[in-house]
Formats: structure tokens, sequence, C-alpha cells
């Protein structure tokens, strides 16, 4: 397993020899050593990738759309590999990995192929007699910051779109979790991605990733992230006049009327906020439910938390593994402590255990809205339960909070779902369903949730600029 740096379809160590150790998150134990790429060991990235640019922006898209085909293909075929590394290096169940990250991979550069050969512009009516028209052009070398959560499947998010029209990329995976994104760039090297079109420096981000975003050779930032860090990378960028997209943090409402399958409601909660440890932007972290269906909603709720099967991530039994880090579980477990002393009532969960860095799915009731774990992002297993009991009501308790990233409706009045998802600012509203994603639709978020749209054809305008030409037929 490559380990360090990945430039020109080589694994190269880092210019200092310097490495950074990463644990397995259920032992504790070590796991991987990374090699610590700094400042120089991103120039030498970008200026490979930079090289690489001119002759994979010119490529026949037919060529681009092939090797991105083949590359789906490869990671089906390493399917159990991967699935193994990713459950290993961030704990999450590997029967997840395996039906959801993995596959979701694939489909994302089979999804992405077949835009490497529709991109087109348009042709405008001007006055006089001239031509004019718009051609879609690449944005040159991008710079691609994910997190730990879904590393295989955020990176394939940024890389497939930005690689099918054209762009260069240096990925910069996270810390905690480098091993999924060195293995897929083995991949798409064996696809026939050209040399320098995919290059990988992992390091801290403080020190590769800060220097990719003040990078002059990086046309664009795309990141995926805490909303703190995207306010900083957003300031860096400045100087140079990067384009940005910053997909950044949630607190989701999830919202349950009187009148919708409540026993379908209450069990898809659950998943909304335990899936993945509740290590996922769009977590359904606050459960806003009619007061009328209140106590049957909590009973169900609590109910099937408590019967999530924690373990061993490896294990294919496993519904909830640990967190990605001990830093991460310490964090997780002072906004149980600050539930507790502010007056909610946990009615399930609330500890932690090891070896490894595990903390129990907890639920908490009798919240209000001003407590910091009704209002604070947590990103781990937390669930907040708030009473409603108008339409208005839900929606004003589903905008109190600064993030616009997605939120949740149940009802059987799909003319109540529709106005309330318009008065809702995030980026997805699920109607009778939560967390779905599909490689053809866009995805982002409102407000201090970020900008910009991955996914789907809107993510294509992010990577492209648009050039109009004009030709005097007089």
């Amino acid at each position: 397993m490559n380990t360090q740096l990945w430039i020109d379809n080589r694994a190269v160590p880092a210019l200092e020899g310097e490495t950074l150790d990463t644990p397995n998150p259920a032992t504790g134990e070590l796991l991987a050593t990374l090699a610590r790429g700094r400042r120089e060991d991103v120039q030498i990235a970008v200026a490979s990738s930079k090289k690489a640019f001119p002759g994979w922006s010119r490529m026949d898209p037919n060529e681009r759309a092939r090797i991105l085909w083949k590359a789906g293909e490869l990671i089906l075929a390493n399917l159990e590999e991967l699935a193994r590394l990713e459950s290993l290096d961030t704990g999450k169940p590997i029967a997840n990995a395996r039906a959801i990250d993995v596959p979701r991979t694939a489909d994302t550069f089979f999804y992405f192929s077949g835009w490497a050969t529709k991109l087109t512009g348009d042709t405008i009516p001007v006055r006089g007699p001239i031509l004019n028209y718009t051609l879609r052009e690449p944005l040159g070398v991008i710079a691609a910051i994910i997190p730990w959560n879904f590393p295989l499947l955020l990176a394939a998010r940024k890389v497939a779109p930005a690689l099918a029209v054209g762009n260069t990329v240096v990925l910069k995976p996270p810390e905690e979790a480098s091993l999924s994104s060195l293995r897929l760039a083995e991949i798409l090297a064996e696809a026939g991605v050209p040399p320098g079109v995919l290059n990988v420096v992992t390091g801290l981000g403080e020190e590769a990733g800060a220097a990719l975003v003040e990078h002059p050779d990086v046309a664009k930032i795309s990141f995926t992230g805490g909303t703190d860090t995207g306010r900083i990378i957003m300031r860096a960028a400045a100087g140079t006049l990067k384009k940005l997209s910053l997909e950044l943090g949630g607190k989701s409402p999830n919202i349950v009327f009187g009148d919708a399958d409540v026993e379908a409601a209450a069990k898809s909660a659950v998943q909304a906020i335990f899936y993945n440890q509740g290590q996922l932007c769009t977590a359904g972290s606050r459960l806003l439910v009619e007061r009328r269906v209140l106590d049957q909603v909590t009973e169900i709720v609590v109910s099937g938390t408590k019967g999530l099967v924690s373990g061993d991530p490896l294990d294919p039994k496993t519904q909830m593994g640990p967190l990605v880090s001990a830093a991460h579980r310490d964090r997780v477990e002072n906004y149980i402590a600050a539930g507790m002393v502010d007056g909610a009532t946990c009615r399930a969960g609330g500890g932690s255990h090891g070896p490894g860095f595990f903390v129990e799915p907890t639920v908490f009731a009798d919240v209000n809205p001003s407590m910091r774990i009704a209002k604070e992002e947590i990103f781990g297993p937390v669930l907040a339960i708030l009473p409603f009991d108008t339409l208005d009501d839900a929606a004003a308790l589903a905008e109190d909070t600064e993030f616009g990233l997605a939120a949740g409706i149940w009802t059987r009045d799909i003319g109540k779902a529709h106005v309330l998802a318009s008065r809702i600012r995030a980026g997805t509203v699920w109607i009778n369903t939560y967390n779905r994603f599909d490689a053809a639709s866009p995805y982002g978020g409102y407000k201090q949730s970020g900008f910009g749209r991955e996914n789907g054809r809107a993510v294509l305008e992010e990577l492209t600029q648009l050039k109009s030409v004009w030709v005097n037929l007089g």
C-alpha cells in the first residue's frame, strides 16, 4: 500500500522525508505512516499538473470519456479492497463502504465520463453581420481539498468532473484518512490518466492545504469541510483571485408532522443522524416533531437507537463504528456533557468506550432551541428532539440556524410539503425520505453552509470558464 505522495503517476517521498502517523479508529493503534507534504512538495505537484494541463485539456473528449469510464470499472473491480481501506481508515462500518461508498464512487466516474463529450457553448443573435458564439473551457489546475468522513466518495465528486472537462487536479486528502485517495490515484493511472493529470499530496491542512490555497498557478479551490476552515480558505484565496466552491457545515432539520407515516419517519430519523456515526454534513441532527406525535416518535427513535449494533467496523453486522480520531471523540463528548448541563434529557446513549474512539449513539429530549446541542454542528452521533405546533413554528425552528445545507420533511400532505420546502433556505430538501444522493443531482449549501455546487450539470459551470467569440461576416 502506497503511503507516499503521488506525483507524475508514481509514489515519491516528501522532500524533507517527514511522515505522519495515522491510527486505526477502532483500536487506537498505528494504521499507517504517511508522507508529510509541505509547501515545496505542493509546488512540485502543481508544476506537474500545470505541465500536464495542455495535453489533457486538448485530448479528444471521447478518449477522456473512455478513461473515466474505465476508472469506474476498475473501482468496482477493486470494491473489496477499497471498502476495507475506507473502513480501516475512517472507522465506518464495512457494510456501508461496500454498499454505498465504493459503488457511488464508481457511479460518479461513470456519470461524468458522459459529460466529457457534451460540453457545449451557444450561438447568440447579435446586431449586424456578426457571428457570436461561446466556448466553455477548462480552468487549469484545480486544488481539491477533502474531509475524512467520506474520503473516497468526496475525492471522486471533485476529481471526476474536473477531469471530464479537461482540468488537472492536485488532491489534498485528509491527514486522518488518506489511504483511499492514494489508491484511487493508482487506479486512475491504471485506467489511462496521464502523469501529472492527478497528483496527491498528503499532509497537514495548515501546511500542504494552505500552500495549495495560496499557490498562484492554482485556478480554483474546491473544498469540503468545516465552516471555520472555509472562511480561512476564502480569505487566503483572495490574494490570487481564485474561483472557490465551499461545501461546509450543517445543522439540518428533519421535520415530522402528525399526519406523516410516523413509524417510517421515526425509523428513518435514526439513520438520518447515526449513519456514518453522525459524521455527515447533512446529518438530521435536529428532529423537529409536531407535538401531538412527539411521544410516539421519541419512543420509536429511542428504541431504534438502542438497537443499533456497535463494534468492529470490519464486522458486516456492525452499524455503528468509532469516530475518526481521539480529538474528535473528545469534542463530541464535550457536546454531550453540555447537553446534560443545559438541562436536556438524555434518553439513549451518552457514553463512550474503547479501545478506539467509540461514542454511543445519543438521543436528547426536552431540548430548547437555545441549547448548544440544538444550534452548533456536533458532527457526531448526537440527536436533539424539539417539538413544534404549527407549520409556521416548524419553519421558524428549521430556519433558526446559521447553516443551510439540507432538510427533511415528513407529511402525507404534499401541498404542505411544497410550501415548507419553499420556505427553508437549504441546498437540498428531502420529502418523505432522507439522505438521498445521486451523481446527477446538484449538491451544496445556503448561508454558512457555503456556496457552489457539486454533482450534476451544475458542477460543470463551477469547473469551466466562458469565452465569447465574435466574427465579422461583413
